[in-house]
C-alpha cells in the first residue's frame, strides 16, 4: 500500500487530493493546523493519520513526519503543498510582517517540509521516493498585488530543480503542479467580489486526478512540471 503525506491538508486542494488518494487506495498523512478540519478530512477513512502541525516550525514537522513513518512504515510520496496567498497589495503598501508571514509559509515551510520528506526517503529501505511541490501559475505570470507570493512561488520552481538533482542518487524524484483557478473556498471569496465578471475556474476535482496521476507514475519516470488551470484562463498570449 502506497503512502504520502499532504501538507495543507484541511481544505482546498491539499482536502481534495487527500479524499482522491484515499478513494485511490493510499493511506493519507493530514497535515496541517487546525485538528478540526484535519478530522473532518479523515472522518469515515481509516487509512488516515492526521498530523496537526505547523510548517514554520522545524521540530514541529520533524516530528510530524516521524509520527506518520512510525504508523505508516514509510513514506512514498510528500504533496508539498501548503500555502498562503497574503493580502493583495502593490509593494509599497505591504508591511514588513504581512512579507514574512507568506515567505515562512510558502517558502520556509516548503524547505522544510521537503527537508523532512527527503531525509525520510534517502534513509528508508528500500530507498527513493517522490516530492511534489505546489507550484503556481504565479510561477510564471504573476496577478497584479502578489509581490510576496509571487516571489515565493518562484523561489518553489528553483526548490523543484535543485530536490530533482539532488534526489537523483537516492531514487528521489521531484516534480512541480503549476495550478490556475481551481474552485476553492479562496477562489470562491474572489468569485464573490466579483459577480459581474467572475474568473475563469475548473473542478479541483480535477487537480486532485492529476496530482494522483503524478504521484503514481513508477520510479523511473517523472513528470517534472505539470500546468493545469480553467481553460479560459488568460494565461497565453493577451487576454
Amino acid at each position: 500500500m502506497k503512502t504520502i503525506i499532504i501538507t495543507g491538508a484541511s481544505a482546498g486542494i491539499g482536502a481534495a487530493c487527500a479524499h482522491a488518494f484515499l478513494d485511490a487506495g493510499w493511506t493519507v498523512g493530514l497535515l496541517a493546523r487546525r485538528v478540526e478540519a484535519l478530522e473532518a478530512v479523515a472522518a469515515g477513512h481509516a487509512r488516515t493519520v492526521v498530523l496537526p502541525c505547523d510548517v514554520t516550525d522545524p521540530a514541529a514537522v520533524d516530528a510530524a513526519f516521524d509520527n506518520f513513518v512510525a504508523q505508516a512504515g514509510r513514506l512514498d510520496v510528500l504533496f508539498n503543498n501548503a500555502g498562503s496567498f497574503g493580502r493583495a497589495a502593490p509593494i509599497d503598501e505591504l508591511g514588513v510582517d504581512e512579507w514574512r508571514q507568506v515567505v515562512d509559509v510558502n517558502l520556509h515551510g516548503m524547505f522544510l517540509c521537503a527537508r523532512a520528506g527527503f531525509r525520510q526517503m534517502r534513509q528508508q529501505t528500500p530507498q527513493g521516493g517522490r516530492i511534489i511541490n505546489n507550484g503556481s501559475i504565479s510561477a510564471h505570470a504573476p496577478r497584479p498585488g502578489s509581490i510576496a507570493y509571487t516571489t515565493t512561488k518562484h523561489a518553489i520552481t528553483g526548490l523543484t530543480k535543485s530536490l530533482s538533482l539532488d534526489g537523483r542518487d537516492y531514487d528521489i524524484a521531484c516534480g512541480q503542479i503549476d495550478i490556475g483557478n481551481a474552485r476553492t473556498e479562496l477562489l470562491e471569496g474572489i468569485i464573490a467580489a466579483n459577480p459581474d465578471a467572475p474568473p475563469p475556474t475548473m473542478d479541483v476535482a480535477d487537480v486532485a486526478r492529476a496530482v494522483v496521476q503524478m504521484a503514481s507514475l513508477g520510479p523511473e519516470a517523472n513528470v517534472q512540471f505539470m500546468t493545469i488551470m480553467a481553460t479560459k484562463m488568460p494565461f497565453i498570449g493577451r487576454g
